[in-house]
């Protein structure tokens, strides 16, 4: 099975905006960025704790991934995205709060005039870190949402890049706390995994490692709602973001602050407090990705009627389980380069909804025309396969084909399926009565290819 052809609008740029330009530098200052944060960690916990609290770090990342990535299937985001977001959280928003909150204690404990160095650490953990650590998380966030702006869609965006951005920051600062637990058991004399050791490890990879993911979600869900602001107001695409990103602040310090309440004081926090806010966002993210999938059966309909998609696409992606069962079925009868190609379109066809009701929105950028053209051509290159299991997968999953009403069409005229009728022409036929067979015959007797499980 050909590939199918790689096509993608690219608007000039003046050699300044170059996108090329700004991916080197980011590489760049990260990878410096990399080799210090690791220096500095290495000459705090020396190398073999380095090592030991290397091991035990990387332990709850790919399930955080996982989880992040599980929320996001609707329309993944690129790879590229995550794959910077985990690196400014471990690399650069690190390297940040380690200078930063080494000059706040330095700062405290010489002019406030605390007694101890462990009084003024407590007094920089509770106001400063939560104010420099959401801070430099939070910067990642803001470049995607302004150089990314294609592929922020809303909320579940919104938390998914902030999850992994905070993610990579809690992976950097475990190996540190865990490093230094390790080399303190071994000045005590220990030469294995004693005390100082196994309560890092349980309190930090074991009762909160959606800690710092939990604290900067919440500045991803203002950006996300920002996203879904229409160029008029202005307002909540500034203040939403600001109140997301103190709201992450006040948790942070509020989680570190407990530390010191003592043991009863910092499981009273956890229970009361932290539990039931991460229960909610939970609750809230996959209700937002719920209203994504109602945007995909709500807006794709309006490609039906223009005869670039079939009448079962908007409904059989409008559904998780579907989409699962179509992908299978790809992959069951043509391998696993066709269910690469399912999962292609899906993501695609999710991407053209949420562009159209940006235009409905009236959000839509100049770029509007090019990119639905862009997405457009990506479905039809992946069409032959697609087709076909995702009729197959609405017939499974019994899901109804309810007749699309154009409202406030979007699509131009002229673009129309290679070899297909034009939209006017399309729209003049009475729904459900195009090519001699209704509509509404049985997923998988309609002639969109060969049908599964025959």
């Amino acid at each position: 099975m050909p590939e199918p052809a790689q096509w993608r609008y690219r608007p000039r740029r003046a050699l300044w905006h170059s996108g090329a330009l700004r991916v080197g530098a980011l590489i760049t200052l990260l990878a410096l960025s990399g080799l210090v944060i690791l220096a500095l960690v290495r000459a705090q916990t020396g190398t073999e704790g380095f090592l030991v609290g290397l091991g035990l770090a990387v332990l709850p990342v790919p399930l955080l991934i996982a989880a992040f990535r599980w929320l996001d299937r609707v329309e993944p985001e690129p790879w590229k995205n995550q794959l910077f977001a985990f690196a400014w959280g471990a690399c650069a928003a690190t390297l940040l709060a380690i200078i930063a909150n080494s000059f706040a204690t330095e700062w405290i404990a010489a002019r406030v005039g605390t007694s101890s160095a462990p009084e003024a650490e407590a007094w920089g953990a509770t106001f400063i870190a939560p104010v420099v650590e959401e801070t430099a998380k939070g910067a990642a966030l803001l470049l995607l949402f302004l150089y990314r702006r294609r592929d922020f869609d809303g909320i579940v965006d919104g938390v998914v890049i902030a999850g992994i951005t905070a993610t990579g920051f809690a992976f950097t600062e475990n190996i540190l706390y865990l490093g230094n637990a390790f080399g303190e058991d071994r000045a005590l004399g220990s030469s294995g995994f004693q005390s100082v050791t196994a309560a890092t490890f349980f309190i930090r990879i074991v009762m909160s490692p959606f800690a710092h993911p939990l604290f900067t979600a919440l500045t991803g869900i203002g950006f996300g709602v920002a996203a879904l602001a229409t160029p008029r107001q202005r307002i909540r695409r500034v203040l939403v973001p600001l109140a997301g990103l103190l709201t992450a602040m006040v948790l942070h310090a509020v989680w570190n602050g407990s530390a010191t309440l003592g043991g009863a004081g910092f499981i009273a926090v956890y229970g009361m407090f932290m539990v039931p806010v991460f229960g909610l966002l939970t609750w809230l993210v996959i209700w937002s990705r719920s209203s994504e999938l109602e945007t995909v059966r709500s807006h794709l309909p309006a490609y039906v009627a223009a005869g670039w998609l079939i009448p079962p696409e908007p409904h059989a992606l409008s559904s998780m389980r579907a989409r699962a069962i179509a992908r299978d079925a790809a992959r069951r009868h043509h391998g696993k380069q066709a269910a690469r190609r399912v999962a292609e379109y899906q993501s695609f066809a999710s991407a053209l909804a949420f562009l159209r009701q940006r235009a409905h929105r009236g959000a839509a950028g100049a770029d509007f025309i090019a990119r639905e053209q862009e997405l457009l051509h990506h479905l039809w290159q992946r069409k032959e396969v697609a087709r076909s299991a995702l009729a197959h997968a609405a017939q499974v999953t019994a899901r109804p084909y309810v007749p699309y009403v154009p409202d406030r069409p979007h699509i131009p005229a002229q673009w129309s399926p290679p070899g297909g009728p034009s939209y006017g022409q399309q729209h003049a036929q009475p729904y459900g009565q195009q090519h001699g067979r209704p509509y509404g015959s049985p997923y998988g007797q309609q002639q969109y290819g060969p049908p599964y499980g025959r």
